[in-house]
């Protein structure tokens, strides 16, 4: 959501970095790695595709999943003799009627975006809170080496965080702009030999973009692409698939590879880009703009985006203030869990970017709603054919927390008509393979890491229970109460108590409004 100032022939600023926080010698929070670990009687959701099955013993050595034993049938003792044996000095977390699936992946990820000042643990405690074990940084936008700090740090489980994937804003670190395609090339290799993994674009002249393509998939590194519509007409997102771009975030520049009578967006006169309401005014009405469903046009963008293997990244959840903003504003963890700097940066401003509600009427948001309508159809298609979609949530902006965001996408997701099981595999393996990490994560399954996520209620019949606050339902004796959340967020093999990583999350938060 990094406001389009990347047009063509600008490099992305890079913030002054300071040198890294002093680390603890050892992380503040975790247990483990053990040497062995077993979880007891849990229900497994693989994020494979297969229905649950429980209650099961998972074994884990060394942060690898050896074995996974079905010990017994729902509703009657576990059968003892079929359990794995326990070894001495052997870690033993007892999950009965819990639910076990594989860490979760946010592909649009920002430690760092564009309301300064915001600690990096309030952010990564609350992904790992909600049971995200990856993200994809795109853009590290407070400046690669900051990003690859705590991605190291994370790494040898110094602080607590989930694995970080970093990408690079295409042109960010350079003194002079890109023009040419040499420099593209050049820029490409020279961030490669930087450490960075991947580069996320925003827009360029066609022969820039052309070269840099190419030469990202030479080095190795990923690709994704916010089609911002200052260049969206000379590049959308078929075209840039077609240059080799392998993922596209939001939805901008495939609504304009659907036009039909059009190549250009139908703005109205008094359109300025600067102005954030104008923008995201408009940008609600160009799904209505683009082929219908089942549309020979429709079809063919369809297949040829799933044929050249593309990933789409939708991040519906941050644009939902667009169709309800009193919902946003008003959601119940703002109070606990929403920094006062990051609030006073979401409200209404003319400087800030996601800022836009200058004068957001009814009109508006009904726009947007059949925005969404469109734009859910053409993914549950995508989808339904064999394209990859994946799951991101770019919190930060527009009222959306970390963590909590994420969860609100696999609703979205759900709505968009994806089932259940479809969701989960779209927020754990599909993110994998879409990285190219899924012989290392993504699912539970042998021989994997042990990144995993446990929840004691059924995810499959509510994703309400992964959030942070809970669900709220009556208990068995007619009062209001709040299920608990995620219970473990088990990383690298390490094993993270979710409700104390939130606790920590809630201090930081009380602390700054005590210091107000």
């Amino acid at each position: 959501m990094l406001v389009a100032l990347a047009i063509a022939l600008i490099s992305l600023p890079v913030l002054a970095w300071q040198g890294p926080p002093k680390a603890p010698e050892r992380m503040e929070r975790g247990e483990g790695p053990y040497q062995r670990l077993i979880l007891r009687g849990g229900t497994v959701i693989t994020g494979e595709g297969a229905p649950p099955q429980g209650p099961v013993d998972i074994v884990i050595e060394n942060d690898r999943i050896i074995q996974i034993v079905s010990v017994g049938n729902p509703g009657v003792p576990i059968i003892e003799s079929r359990r794995p044996e326990a070894r001495q000095g052997d870690k033993e977390i007892d999950v009965a009627g819990h639910y076990i699936m594989p860490g979760f992946i946010d592909m649009h990820a920002h430690i760092g975006g564009s309301a300064e000042g915001i600690p990096a643990e309030y952010v990564l405690k609350l992904w790992l809170g909600h049971g995200i074990t990856t993200i994809r940084e795109p853009g590290s936008f407070n400046g690669l080496d900051w990003v690859k700090w705590h991605q190291q740090q994370g790494r040898d489980n110094r602080i607590a965080a989930p694995r970080i994937v970093a990408y690079v804003g295409f042109g960010q670190g350079w003194d002079e702009p890109i023009y040419g395609p040499e420099q593209a090339r050049e820029w490409v290799r020279y961030i490669k030999q930087q450490g960075a993994q991947g580069i996320k674009f925003f827009g360029a002249s066609r022969k820039v973009m052309e070269a840099a393509l190419d030469e990202a998939n030479k080095q190795g590194l990923g690709t994704m692409m916010h089609h911002a519509q200052l260049n969206v007409m000379s590049m959308n997102a078929l075209d840039s698939a077609r240059l080799g771009l392998t993922s596209m975030e939001h939805w901008y520049g495939l609504p304009e590879a659907l036009f039909e009578d059009k190549r250009i967006q139908d703005y109205p006169a008094h359109y300025n880009y600067n102005n954030e309401q104008h923008r995201f005014e408009e940008a609600g009405r160009l799904w209505q703009q683009s082929a219908e469903q089942g549309s020979a046009k429709w079809n063919a963008v369809r297949d040829e985006l799933i044929e050249l293997d593309f990933t789409i990244n939708p991040t519906l959840t941050i644009y939902e203030a667009s169709r309800d903003l009193m919902r946003e504003r008003q959601a119940i963890w703002h109070d606990d869990y929403t920094l006062p700097r990051l609030w006073e940066f979401f409200e209404p401003s003319r400087y800030a970017h996601g800022s836009y509600w200058f004068d957001w009427t009814t009109d508006n948001e009904i726009a947007w709603k059949d925005n969404y309508q469109k734009w859910m159809r053409f993914l549950k298609d995508y989808h339904a054919n064999g394209g990859r979609i994946t799951v991101g949530s770019d919190a930060g902006y527009i009222y959306k927390i970390y963590g909590f965001a994420y969860i609100r996408e696999l609703e979205l997701l759900r709505e968009a008509g994806l089932n259940a099981l479809e969701v989960i595999h779209a927020a754990t393996l599909a993110g994998a393979e879409a990285l190219q990490l899924d012989g290392q994560i993504g699912s539970v399954a042998l021989g994997k890491k042990a990144d995993l996520v446990i929840v004691k209620e059924n995810p499959l019949a509510n994703f309400k229970v992964l959030y942070g606050t809970g669900h709220f339902k009556l208990d068995d004796n007619n009062q209001p109460m709040r299920t608990e959340g995620v219970k473990y967020t088990i990383k690298d093999g390490i094993v993270y108590d979710a409700q104390q990583l939130l606790e920590d999350v809630r201090a930081i938060v009380a602390e700054e409004k005590s210091a107000q």
